[in-house]
C-alpha cells in the first residue's frame, strides 16, 4: 500500500517514469507495520509484572531446601556400592607404589561368580570379565561371591556361596574384545546391514584366596625331600 501511495504522488506531480523509478530506488518509503497500539503494549507490560509477582506463590518460597545434586555419572556413592555388590565385587582402594600383592603360587583354587559368569581361579591367574564400571586400573578388589574352595586336603562347597571366603584381585587393564560381525538380511526386501561390535572387558589378576586351611602348604615347604637310594 505504501509503495502505491508514493507512486500515485509522483504521477500526480507529473514526473517522468524514469525519474519516478529513480526516486523509488533512492528513497524507500518509511512505513511502520505495527498493528498494535501503545495501550495494548502497556496492558501486556502490566500483565507480565503481575506474573512475576505471583511466581513466588506458584513455585513456593525460596527458603526451602533443594535436593542434593547427583554426580556427573548420575549415581551416588551408595548406589554405586549397591550395584557393585550385586555384581559380586567391592573396591578396596588403589594399589600403593610400595605394595607387593602378588604371592608365590599356592595349590588352592576357588570358583567365583562375577555378574552372570563363573570362573575357576588360583593364585596368580588372569581372567577377563565384562567391564566393571566403578573401578580403575590398579584398584584392589574383593570378590565376595565365592561358590567353592578346594585344595589337596579339603573341598568346601557353598549353598550357594561361602560367607567367610573371599578372593582378592587387582585391576590390570580395561580392554576391548575381538570384533564380532553382525550381518542382517531380509529376502526380497533389498535389506542388508553389516554391523560390528567389540565387547568391553576388564582384566583381573588374582592375588590371594582366603577362607581355606593353608597349613598343609607350610608343612610341604618345611619337609625335606627324601634322598633316593642309588643302585651300585
Amino acid at each position: 500500500m505504501a509503495t502505491r501511495r508514493c507512486l500515485l504522488r509522483l504521477l500526480t506531480r507529473g514526473l517522468a517514469p524514469h525519474a519516478a523509478a529513480a526516486s523509488l530506488r533512492l528513497s524507500p518509503p518509511r512505513c511502520h507495520f505495527a498493528t498494535r497500539s501503545s495501550d495494548d503494549e502497556g496492558d501486556d507490560e502490566e500483565h507480565y509484572e503481575d506474573e512475576e509477582d505471583g511466581s513466588g506463590d506458584e513455585w513456593g518460597e525460596g527458603d526451602e531446601e533443594t535436593p542434593a545434586a547427583k554426580p556427573p555419572s548420575g549415581k551416588t556413592e551408595e548406589e554405586k556400592l549397591a550395584e557393585a555388590n550385586e555384581i559380586g565385587y567391592k573396591v578396596v582402594g588403589p594399589l600403593g607404589a610400595d605394595e607387593k600383592p602378588f604371592k608365590p603360587y599356592e595349590p588352592i583354587f576357588a570358583v567365583v561368580q562375577i555378574g552372570s559368569h563363573q570362573f575357576k581361579v588360583s593364585n596368580g591367574d588372569s581372567i577377563f570379565t565384562e567391564r566393571l564400571k566403578f573401578c580403575d586400573v590398579n584398584d584392589k578388589l574383593v570378590l565376595n561371591r565365592v561358590l567353592m574352595l578346594g585344595s589337596q586336603a579339603q573341598t568346601i562347597i557353598g549353598r550357594p556361596t561361602l560367607t567367610d571366603a573371599t578372593v582378592h584381585a587387582v585391576v590390570e587393564e580395561h580392554a576391548l574384545d575381538a570384533k564380532v560381525i553382525i550381518f542382517k538380511k531380509k529376502r526380497r526386501k533389498n535389506y542388508r546391514r553389516t554391523r560390528g561390535h567389540r565387547q568391553e572387558l576388564t582384566k583381573l589378576r588374582i592375588t590371594n584366596i582366603e577362607g581355606i586351611d593353608k597349613s598343609f602348604i607350610q608343612q610341604e615347604g618345611t619337609d625335606k625331600p627324601e634322598s633316593a637310594a642309588v643302585a651300585a
